[in-house]
């Protein structure tokens, strides 16, 4: 690869966090670290979480013109990630950077690009370049060059879309926890990745591409035992593992004995797939502290259809009770506003659970995300929404606004109950009565607002 000396990337990243949270977010860092290894490039990093503090966009574009200063419009980039959560804000930035005289590229990736269709330049005519999918390397090759390149997963404003996706050679992706990218040093809490993408074709998931799977591929496993090795050996005391399905990867096993052989004193949080788990994973995991996060989303097998997401409710009882009897801390996820759903069926699939003495129960309302499925064929279940760009259905063909409101109600009463759920269905609507829905857990670009 040719590269042009003294070319300049700033990479952008408007991300949610929460107070534990690293101050750098484990997607950004991997593509900072990825482009890092490009000799020639300066590498620019601006993160800015958009829910602990007002961000101007008038600031933030005058920001990176100050890091573009000194190098030619030709030779400077600026990468941005469209996330549902900045999606408002991106538009701004954008508007005023070219408002303000950029002329260098624009380039956007990230979800609210990877589960879209043709007609981005619609969405956002300020940007030159769009890259769907996984970005390292594609962001890689565009950021060394300032010539047009054919690049598998990059669409370049103005030519033919061919929607395609970028991929990446996760085995030899640098580790932003092993160069230091995300700094460890009194972190007590992190996110972390094994793998990535989804074997699976639920319709109101984004870990699939539109209209076809995700496949699933993981990191190389040297990599996994030497960030493990270093977490051992740090003070991190709680990981939340991002895998959409920590325990269909085939090192799942042996990463969990490689914790226990290291003496790993915290806790892991485990997204897991409830009829695929297996004693030998359990058995791998004992003596450590885990938590297993099982996403049930109904117990109908209508809603279950029409959500293209199955469940083996004998397989789920088995794996439910496996952790009852182990003393595994575990938690099952419902979803409101699905297709089909009524009230009543919103309620049989929460005593399902009630009766099984889940530990925590919580119940999220659908979100119509870009590109997915649901989000595709919303008028064939006649899906209303509240708009924005985190479109939440709050009305369908089978239940109407106040029946939204007393499955919000119920999810509430849930929250407030978790580790001590009461065991019975009308319990929970006492509790669930007197309490109002909090959009702020649901949509965080509209804190406070109620519904």
């Amino acid at each position: 690869m040719n590269v042009t000396k003294h070319r300049r990337i700033i990479a952008v990243d408007f991300y949610w966090t929460r107070d534990k949270d690293p101050r750098v977010p484990l997607g950004h860092a991997s593509l900072i670290t990825a482009l890092r290894e490009i000799p020639g490039v300066d590498v620019h990093s601006l993160a800015l979480p958009v829910n602990l503090e007002p961000q101007r966009s008038e600031d933030i574009a005058d920001n990176i013109l100050e890091l573009a200063e000194g190098c030619a419009a030709r030779e400077v980039d600026v990468a941005l990630g469209a996330y549902v959560w900045g999606e408002e804000l991106l538009g701004q930035v954008l508007a005023q950077l070219r408002a303000k005289g950029f002329q260098g590229r624009i380039i956007i990736g990230g979800p609210q690009i990877s589960y879209s269709g043709p007609g981005l330049e619609n969405i956002y005519p300020e940007a030159d370049i769009f890259v769907r999918g996984y970005g390292e390397d594609a962001l890689r090759a565009l950021a060394a060059t300032a010539e047009h390149q054919d690049i598998l997963g990059v669409h370049w404003a103005g030519t033919k879309d061919a929607s395609e996706q970028a991929r990446v050679d996760l085995e030899k992706l640098p580790s932003p926890w092993l160069t230091g990218a995300i700094p460890l040093e009194g972190q007590r809490f992190i996110r972390w990745e094994t793998q990535r993408g989804c074997m699976f074709r639920c319709a109101f998931c984004q870990h699939r591409e539109p209209g076809k799977r995700l496949t699933q591929r993981t990191l190389g496993l040297q990599r996994i035992e030497a960030e493990i090795d270093l977490f051992c050996a740090s003070d991190v005391a709680e990981i939340a593992v991002l895998d959409p399905i920590f325990n269909m990867a085939p090192h799942a096993a042996g990463v969990l004995a490689r914790f226990r052989e290291r003496g790993f004193q915290g806790r892991l949080s485990l997204q897991c797939r409830a009829e695929t788990m297996t004693t030998e994973l359990y058995d791998a995991g004992s003596g450590l502290e885990l938590c297993l996060e099982f996403g049930l989303q109904t117990i109908h097998k209508s809603e279950m259809a029409a959500i293209r997401r199955n469940n083996a409710l004998p397989l789920v009882d088995e794996a439910l009770e496996q952790a009852r009897r182990r003393g595994i801390d575990h938690e099952v996820s419902l979803i409101f506003g699905l297709p089909e759903q009524t009230l009543k069926s919103f309620e049989e699939s929460v005593q399902w659970c009630l009766t099984r003495r889940v530990p925590v129960l919580k119940a999220f309302p659908l979100m119509l995300l870009r590109g997915t499925r649901l989000d595709l064929d919303r008028a064939k279940w006649d899906l209303r929404d509240s708009g924005g760009a985190m479109p939440m259905v709050l009305e369908a063909a089978t239940f109407d606004y106040d029946d939204w409101r007393q499955m919000a109600r119920l999810s509430e009463a849930l929250k407030l109950t978790e580790g001590d759920h009461p065991e019975t269905l009308e319990e929970l609507r006492d509790i669930a009565t007197s309490l109002e829905p909090n959009v702020l857990r649901w949509m965080p670009e509209q804190p406070g607002r109620a519904m």
